[in-house]
């Protein structure tokens, strides 16, 4: 058996074989790959010391980095080759977890809801992301009548708000109510200041009235003449971008009629318990559904609906990109969410787009370019790139605003702090009230798509990406593991992301990467049921 090795610091000979050598010549890995000492792709039982041996991986949890190093001291070298591994293998099935069309359990569709709304009825929609969890009883604004707002009343707070884009609220002059709730805070509600309909109303607090009051609000034809302020109803600024800006009931509810293609104000109406006045829990919110044939939605779920259909990147520019592995295209993508500027590095000709070699890299300043040793990200991006350059064709896409898996610079280097104190990584970010990974790949996603990636074999240790990847006229149909050294000061990061974060370190490939090399390539030189209401 051929065999290329590997230098790692604590194992000065790994090597890697099936076949390997046919496609890496031996001489290339020691002029590029040992000087950046990379190891790759779990250890056979050929050869002496099984670093990675069988039940090492399938029974310790995905495979203990830690414990199959340490008990492997004391041999000089392992063999290398791919096996795949059940850890990973339904990752590859198109199933509910990957599809934005599949509603998330005990929830109806996004489809259901449109409809029902665009039919003149309500719909629920629940914010179901935290423990203080929100249910709004929502209608298109421009269908309510005064039966469907007195059912609004007894179900919900008793508040009545409608959602209406900056446009509107500019052409009717209602300012916020509080400008410090703009967009400088994206979690706060926007009230503006609250108003009554002026014609065929009486004191405005009526369900006949406010109803009065909302289809006012919804009308294109309506001048700022027309209301008394302060009222009884009360208007909601709609951030652009809607949930995929913030995921809220006024962006939801929003979005909701934009998709039914109805007039673009809704109302809405927070959920109560009838018996002590509090927040509606969700049972108390399935058991209205069920009682009044009301869809009951989450917004978790039209995010993932809207990320599928609508285009979230444009592309603004393409070089010729010269680099120390080699020459690449760099595609660079504007994201019309929030203005950040993403990066797509392509090798050759992507052709019809099937089983192409995919990176999908997470900024990481400190990593990627100050070589940080807390963590390994700037060896992956390397390591992706050699193996991108040596296949001849591949993307590799790199995601900015991604800093410390979603948190940010300033609140990765606080994180830092406390690890330094004994918290691991995924304490310290919860320590800091933060989420463990707030990173979302659809715009990765689509930015493949643009490439004319449309099947992959992603290069990743993460099954987050999987599924983040899914739904968006992708396949995944092979992982391959992204080994880079282990080092004193990141070895409890790399082990923490495989005990609570579920990275795999298995291999999904057989025949070491076979069909995805061009031996011929060398690297050159550095370069509708009826409501009951």
């Amino acid at each position: 058996m051929g065999s290329v090795f590997f230098h790692h610091p604590r194992f000065p000979y790994i090597f890697i074989s099936s076949n390997f050598n046919r496609h890496f010549p031996a001489t290339h890995f020691r002029q590029r790959w040992i000087s950046n000492g990379y190891w790759a792709i779990g250890v056979s039982e050929s050869g002496a010391g099984n670093l990675f041996n069988e039940t090492a991986i399938k029974g310790n949890a995905n495979g203990s980095l830690l414990g199959s190093f340490e008990e492997s001291n004391s041999a000089p070298f392992g063999t290398v080759d791919a096996e795949i591994t059940p850890e990973t293998i339904d990752f590859f099935v198109s199933d509910a977890d990957g599809d934005p069309d599949c509603p998330s359990e005990g929830f109806s569709s996004i489809e259901q809801a449109i409809n029902t709304l665009r039919a003149g009825k309500f719909v629920i929609v629940v914010d179901d992301e935290n423990e203080d969890i929100e249910g709004n009883l929502v209608m298109a604004a421009s269908f309510i009548s005064p039966r469907a707002l007195a059912f609004m009343i007894k179900h919900g707070s008793g508040i009545v708000s409608v959602g209406m884009q900056a446009n509107d609220l500019e052409r009717l002059k209602l300012p916020l109510m509080s400008p410090e709730t703009g967009d400088d805070d994206s979690s706060a509600p926007t009230f503006t200041i609250t108003v009554d309909a002026k014609s065929g109303t009486l004191t405005g607090v009526s369900a006949a009235d406010r109803a009065k009051t909302v289809l006012a609000l919804s009308s294109p034809n309506s001048k700022p003449e027309d209301f008394r302020r302060p009222g009884h109803v009360f208007p909601l600024k709609y951030r652009n971008g809607g949930v995929l800006r913030r995921a809220g009931h006024t962006e939801a509810s929003v979005d909701l009629v934009i998709l039914a293609k109805l007039q673009p104000v809704s109302v809405l109406s927070a959920i109560v318990d009838p018996d002590d006045g509090s927040m509606a829990s969700v049972d108390t919110l399935r058991k209205l559904s069920l009682e009044h044939s009301i869809p009951m939605i989450s917004i978790t779920d039209l995010i993932r609906y809207r990320r599928k259909r609508e285009r979230l990147v444009v592309r603004k520019a393409v070089s010729r990109l010269p680099t120390k592995w080699g020459l690449f295209q760099a595609y660079s993508y504007h994201s019309k969410l929030d203005g950040t500027e993403h990066l797509a590095v392509v090798k050759g000709n992507i052709g019809n787009g099937q089983d192409v070699l995919v990176r999908v890299h997470s900024e990481c300043l400190t990593g990627d370019i100050f070589g940080s040793a807390r963590c390994d990200c700037g060896n992956q991006l390397d390591l992706a790139m050699q193996l991108i350059e040596q296949a001849g064709k591949g993307v590799l896409v790199y995601l900015r605003g991604h800093e410390g898996r979603g948190i940010g610079l300033g609140h990765k280097l606080q994180a830092y702090n406390l690890q330094d104190q004994g918290h691991d990584t995924v304490e310290a970010n919860l320590e800091l009230g933060l989420a463990v990974d707030a990173r979302e790949y659809g715009i990765g996603a689509q930015i493949l798509r643009d490439v004319g990636v449309r099947t992959m074999r992603l290069m990743t240790n993460n099954p987050a990406k999987f599924i983040g990847l899914k739904g968006y006229g992708l396949a995944v149909v092979g992982r391959i593991p992204v080994f880079t050294p282990i080092t004193k000061e990141n070895e409890k990061y790399l082990e923490t992301k495989r005990t609570k974060m579920g990275h795999v370190y298995g291999s999904d490939i057989q025949g070491s990467l076979a069909g995805f090399v061009d031996p011929n390539v060398r690297n050159p030189d550095p370069p509708q049921e009826e409501q009951k209401i």
